[in-house]
Parts: structure tokens; C-alpha cells; sequence
């Protein structure tokens, strides 16, 4: 191709209603651009033969690439294939990989099949098919009439194999990408996003190749950089630079890049130093240890946690004293270092860390929803807290609390604590 012009379709009722958003064309648009190839529509189609049969007449005039996802499953609703081929009018053949695949999978299972699922293992003739290692249904690529086609099924686990493993070896092999794009996100806690522009105004003005895009999200603060080169190699050392100059000026506040987040972040630190974790939480409910313990290998680093809603359950269960909770309250600097103190030593853990508050709607113990006491005790040192106020829904408020306890640990730990 000497330009790529290419276009991104979701098919599915659902994208239409709002159920589920289209992640899928996000992904798959980065995932090109990585590449060079331009982007140059999203479609979403609900599933109806005669309106996706125009789109795909609409697409083949204008793209030269068309990645079509979702639409590919055993139901009547799932009609992709029959779509596009008032386009392509080839016949269909079975995929015996596929029909093999499915069969095994229900076998395993111990359930009966029915006939509609053979439906998956339906590819074009003269199709380039694609091992779906994920999922039953294989992906499949044709070209038609100038056009380079791909089919994938909506699932995005499934999705992404085979764009990674199938799709864009393909491309490399058969066409020239001739420009390759690289973006990396760095991710950076404990600045706004406002002051982090600022520091780095200068770099942001003067951006050729690559580019700096600042991004917030909750708690968080990212730059996403996209370098382009005659290589990957080229795209990553052009990368490399840049981010080494944004680091020698906020580099006190990054804990890391692309997908890693800040609870894998603090994982790590822990146990380089072969430290665990306790929690006690009131009005948190139990996120901080749960988010904790969803990453692989936790029992190495989390001992435990336990959630203390009520005065009673924070002195019985807890055990706080109760002179801490009668004369300052159960939302007290006082009462946090307590919950610290007491999670630290009930579960045998290097790090114990608390919270009480007030989530809202409405005031408890006269202090304002959004009002947070983080309590941390490390060791053998006296424990310490953190008061914030945070602005939000009583979710919002749950959220960001643990986001900041995890900032909170963070910078306290990657400071050699």
C-alpha cells in the first residue's frame, strides 16, 4: 500500500446502547498507530444484515484496511460474515481447527453442543486464517479487490492475540510499514497535573519528535510520549532520551510506565525489602487490601486486613481502646494511628495502615463528607497520619482515599524508609 487508510468497525447492538463501550477500536487504533497506519474512521454498527451490508460497501470505497470486530459467534444476531459477503460472494468452507476446537471444548465441559456453534469455525474461501489461542472462533483475513479485510471476534482478550499474534504479522510480512510509531505512558503520583505541566513547559513547547501529551486520571498524573522512526529501534532510543530529560526534572514523582499501576508499584517496593502489609479500614470497605491481594503472588507481601465500620466493632474486633474512640472519636488522627497499631500487630505485618473517615452523604461525628484520616505505622516507628479532604460522590471519595494511601506508601518507601 503506498498510504494506509484505515478503518475500525464494531458490530454489536450493544456498542449502539450504550451497554459496553467500544475499547476495542481504542485499543486497535493505538495498536496502528504504533505502526504507522493512519486511522481514518470508527464505525459502530448495531447487528441488522442491511445496514451492516451499507457499511461495508461504504467502508471498501473509502479504506484500504478495514478491521471489522464482533459479529462472529453462533447466534442469529451474529452476522458479520453474512454481511460483508454481499460484497465479497465467495463460498464458505469449515475450518477443521476450529470445528475440532469447539467440539473438544464442550466435551471437556461435559455439555452438549448445538449445531449453531459450528457457525464459529465458517471462514471465507481463500481466507488467511488466524489460531484464535484464547477463544473458539479464528479470526480470518481476506483481500478483496484492493482491500485488505480483517475479522475478529469482539472479545477483547481474543481480540488482541490475534491483532498481536496474526494481524500485524501479516501486514509486515505481505506490505512495507514503513513508518514505526512508539508511545509509552510514564505515570507519576503526588503532583497535579496543572504543576507537572508547568515543570515541564518547556519541553512541552518545544515538542517535535517525539510528542508530550500530559493526561490526568484519578489521583494520577501521566505523560504519554509518541516518538516515530525508520525503526522500532529509532522510535525506542528517541523514547529513551525524552524521558530521561522529563525525569531529571519530575522524576521524584514517577513510579513507573504503561500498564503498571500504582498498587503493583507499591507491591514491589514491599517486597524488595521483604517487608508485608496489613490493613484495617472503616470507610474504605475493604478496597485498599483488595486491590492488594488481587495481584499475583500477594501472599508473600499481605498478611491480612480486616474491615471495622462501627465505634463497637473498631474496640472488639479491632481492638482499639476505647479511651482513644470516646474522647477523640472514631474519626480522629488518633483513632487512625490506633487501627495502624493495631493492624500491624494482629496481623503480624512490617507496614500497617488504616483508614476512618466520613464517605457522606451527609456529616458524621460533625466533621464534613470527604473528610479522611490515613493512618501508617512502620516497624518499630511511632505511628503517623495523613488528613485529607476530598471532594466527590461517596464512591468517588472511597477511590481516591486508597489511591492517595497507595501514593502515601509510595513516596514513604521509595525514600529508603
Amino acid at each position: 500500500m503506498t498510504q494506509w487508510k484505515s478503518e475500525i468497525i464494531g458490530v454489536g447492538t450493544e456498542l449502539l446502547l450504550g451497554q459496553i463501550a467500544n475499547t476495542n477500536a481504542q485499543w486497535i487504533s493505538e495498536q496502528l498507530a504504533f505502526h504507522g497506519i493512519s486511522v481514518y474512521y470508527h464505525t459502530a454498527a448495531g447487528d441488522n444484515q442491511d445496514r451492516l451490508a451499507a457499511l461495508f460497501r461504504t467502508a471498501q470505497e473509502r479504506s484500504n484496511l478495514i478491521i471489522v470486530t464482533g459479529g462472529l459467534g453462533p447466534t442469529e444476531d451474529d452476522l458479520t460474515k453474512e454481511a460483508v459477503n454481499t460484497l465479497f460472494r465467495r463460498p464458505f468452507r469449515t475450518d477443521e481447527t476450529a470445528k475440532e476446537k469447539i467440539e473438544n471444548f464442550y466435551k471437556k465441559n461435559r455439555q452438549s453442543m448445538t449445531s449453531n456453534n459450528y457457525k464459529q469455525a465458517q471462514v471465507f474461501e481463500q481466507a488467511h486464517i488466524l489460531t484464535n489461542e484464547e477463544g473458539m472462533a479464528p479470526g480470518q483475513i481476506v483481500e478483496h479487490e484492493g482491500r485488505v479485510w480483517v475479522f475478529l471476534p469482539g472479545v477483547p482478550v481474543e481480540m488482541k492475540q490475534l491483532m498481536r499474534d496474526g494481524v500485524f504479522p501479516y501486514l509486515r510480512e505481505r506490505y512495507v510499514l514503513s513508518t514505526e510509531i512508539k508511545s509509552e505512558m510514564l505515570r507519576f503520583i503526588g503532583i497535579g497535573e496543572s504543576a507537572l505541566e508547568d515543570l515541564l513547559s518547556e519541553r512541552i513547547s518545544n515538542q517535535t519528535n517525539p510528542t508530550i501529551a500530559p493526561l490526568a486520571s484519578l489521583g494520577e498524573v501521566g505523560v504519554r510520549l509518541t516518538a516515530s522512526g525508520a525503526s522500532l529501534e529509532e522510535a525506542d532510543d528517541l523514547l529513551a532520551k525524552e524521558r530521561e530529560r522529563i525525569l531529571e526534572i519530575v522524576g521524584d514523582y514517577y513510579y513507573g510506565s504503561d500498564d503498571i499501576t500504582i498498587e503493583q508499584k507499591v507491591f514491589e517496593l514491599l517486597k524488595e525489602r521483604g517487608w508485608t502489609i496489613s490493613a484495617a479500614e472503616s470507610l474504605t470497605g475493604g478496597q485498599f487490601i483488595n486491590q492488594m491481594i488481587s495481584l499475583p503472588g500477594a501472599s508473600g507481601v499481605c498478611t491480612g486486613g480486616m474491615v471495622s465500620y462501627t465505634k463497637e466493632a473498631k474496640e472488639k474486633a479491632l481492638g482499639v481502646s476505647p479511651y482513644v474512640t470516646n474522647r477523640y472519636g472514631t474519626i480522629s488522627a488518633e483513632c487512625a494511628e490506633a487501627m495502624a497499631e493495631r493492624a500491624q500487630h494482629i496481623f503480624n505485618s512490617n507496614v500497617g495502615i488504616s483508614f476512618t473517615g466520613v464517605a457522606g452523604p451527609s456529616k458524621s461525628e460533625n466533621q464534613d463528607p470527604g473528610s479522611v484520616y490515613i493512618g501508617v505505622k512502620i516497624g518499630e516507628d511511632r505511628a503517623w497520619h495523613r488528613f485529607i479532604h476530598l471532594q466527590g460522590s461517596r464512591e468517588q471519595v472511597q477511590n481516591k482515599a486508597v489511591k492517595k494511601a497507595y501514593q502515601l506508601l509510595f513516596h514513604t518507601l521509595n525514600n529508603g524508609v
